[in-house]
């Protein structure tokens, strides 16, 4: 099946079957994906305002109202507890458990929030002819923790997760300018070049994802994260939260098009 063309209603339907269940990098090309948090409502005027603080790694798309969990106004037909592919659990800010469908743990007292993903302008960076290794290699992107520190809100506080791209040095400019107009989904790279700059030892060894290589004529381009606020929820220990895995989005129904800042 060719996944790139495929609607969002189809690609949510085939994670709910578990039909589909690969990271979601070049599927439904021309819409937007999200990362995921879903916190107790205790919880989530902290997380506002954390986002709020920090819109580079945390774009809002959506907020729930407490308890819902179909998310018609930005992906009709949706069900944010079965429609991603791998979901992870943490108690007292610990990874507990990595699980398919989070149908279970539904509550009347849970918050969700869909995060802007920088899946959702690499199909534009494709458009415009920049090749996109992890697509062309059907691996997940490689993503780093960094030393670059972040606003604190209440309980979150932590430091920045970034994604990495190995773009030809030729086509990075181009790529700093198609993306800087998706602010609402990461924008443009937050570093070019040197890893070790912002903290990042090896960068052969993602802390998620997968490393492609970097090519000779390469650079790597780092663009903020939807993962940071899962570094954000170990250091608040907070009872419960359910994210997202990495590399594993929501796939929702607003257009590519809809989110481009001038």
């Amino acid at each position: 099946m060719d996944y790139s063309n495929a609607t969002p209603e189809t690609i949510r339907q085939l994670i709910r079957n578990r039909e589909f269940m690969m990271p979601t990098s070049g599927v439904a090309s021309g819409y937007a994906q999200g990362n995921l948090v879903i916190l107790p409502k205790e919880y989530a005027y902290d997380f506002l305002l954390f986002a709020y603080r920090n819109p580079k790694p945390c774009p809002l798309l959506y907020v729930s109202d407490t308890g819902e969990k179909h998310l018609d106004k930005i992906a009709a037909g949706s069900n944010i507890y079965t429609d991603i592919g791998n979901y992870n659990i943490y108690r007292d800010g610990k990874l507990v458990e990595n699980i398919e469908n989070v149908e279970k743990y539904h509550s009347d007292d849970l918050v969700s929030f869909i995060i802007g993903c920088s899946f959702t302008f690499e199909s534009e960076l494709v458009k415009e002819g920049i090749r996109i290794p992890h697509i062309e290699k059907k691996a997940n992107v490689a993503m780093y923790d960094t030393n670059i520190r972040l606003e604190d809100s209440g309980v979150f506080s932590g430091n920045m997760v970034v994604s990495m791209r190995p773009i030809k040095a030729r086509d990075v400019s181009r790529a700093v300018m198609i993306t800087s107009s998706f602010a609402k989904v990461h924008g443009a790279p937050v570093h070019v070049g040197n890893p070790a700059d912002i903290g990042i030892d090896d960068i052969t060894k993602p802390d998620y994802g997968d490393f492609v290589g970097i090519e000779e004529d390469e650079v790597p381009v780092f663009w903020a994260c939807g993962v940071t606020p899962q570094n954000a929820l170990r250091q608040s220990k907070i009872p419960f939260a359910i994210t997202h895995g990495p590399g594993y989005m929501f796939v929702t129904g607003i257009k590519n098009s809809d989110l481009i800042t001038y």
